[in-house]
């Protein structure tokens, strides 16, 4: 009898690639296309908890040969530098920090030195951070969630930002669920209606112009509010929410967001923690 196939192999019909689109999940795709879960996850790298988003593009081909050894994976383009502009009363150290990067490290990507001069305006290049893989522990098991070079470069702006302004841990915990949720701690430019960014917020409610709302650094600045909130009073932050300390991980969340899916929070209170622990 000859030995089945591991991977069942699509219909003729079934295209090559799918974009994932805003509330898909890897079981939904799978079946809309008449595959199993588990050939898609394996053919496209990922894990049960690995997490989709809107724009990517997975595979749905099958290997039709499963007995031959698939080719090797081509070498990954090396990550490009980010681009900084320097803001009133940044220093290298402290833009370091934010991007999660050590000084010599700023300083050696634009060939500066410790007693170099930094100006409001110009440009600093940002040496890229390397994809990481980060476990969550629960209560009930331990789940292990990805996060590509991206995602981790924008959760050590949250994070910095957060120590910078003297954010207790849970605080930015909560704010990197918060990013988590609202848009893959991605910094979208797009969203509902014309919700931007990190944290999808609207210019139209007073958030920033749309270049703002877009910029991290501004964001994370804007969502944990206080003192010294760009906004000041014209948005709240979660710094400006009275007892916000004893509130849930969900409503204090919910709280700077107003979110038609307020539960939807609490999913990212372990991860959170735990990208606060490796990252922070």
């Amino acid at each position: 009898m000859p030995k089945p196939s591991s991977v069942r192999v699509p219909t003729a019909a079934t295209p090559e690639t799918y974009e994932v689109q805003a509330g898909d999940s890897v079981s939904t795709i799978a079946a809309r296309h008449g595959l199993r879960t588990t050939d898609v996850l394996a053919i496209n790298g990922l894990s049960w908890s690995s997490t989709i988003y809107p724009g990517q593009v997975l595979r749905l081909a099958a290997v039709t040969a499963p007995e031959a050894a698939p080719p090797a994976p081509a070498a990954p383009a090396p990550p490009a530098a980010r681009a900084y502009v320097v803001a009133g009363g940044d220093t290298i150290s402290a833009i370091a920090r934010l991007h999660g990067v050590s000084t010599q490290e700023l300083l050696d990507a634009n060939g500066l030195n410790a007693s170099s001069i930094i100006y409001p305006g110009q440009s600093i290049a940002v040496p890229p951070t390397p994809s990481l893989t980060l476990v969550a522990n629960t209560t009930t098991d331990a789940s292990t969630t990805m996060l590509d070079a991206e995602q981790i470069a924008n959760a050590r702006i949250i994070i910095g930002v957060g120590r910078e302004l003297g954010v207790p841990d849970r605080g930015i915990a909560i704010a990197l669920g918060t990013a988590m949720q609202e848009s893959w701690l991605r910094n979208l430019d797009w969203g509902d209606r014309d919700s931007l960014g990190l944290f999808q917020q609207r210019p139209s409610t007073g958030w920033g112009t749309p270049e703002q709302v877009r910029d991290a650094v501004h964001a994370a600045r804007t969502f944990y509010g206080g003192p010294s909130d760009p906004n000041g009073y014209l948005t709240r932050g979660l710094l400006d929410v009275q007892g916000w300390q004893e509130l849930s991980f969900a409503n204090a969340a919910q709280s700077v967001q107003i979110s038609a899916y307020p539960d939807r929070y609490a999913q990212w209170e372990q991860p959170a923690s735990a990208w606060l622990a490796a990252l922070g």
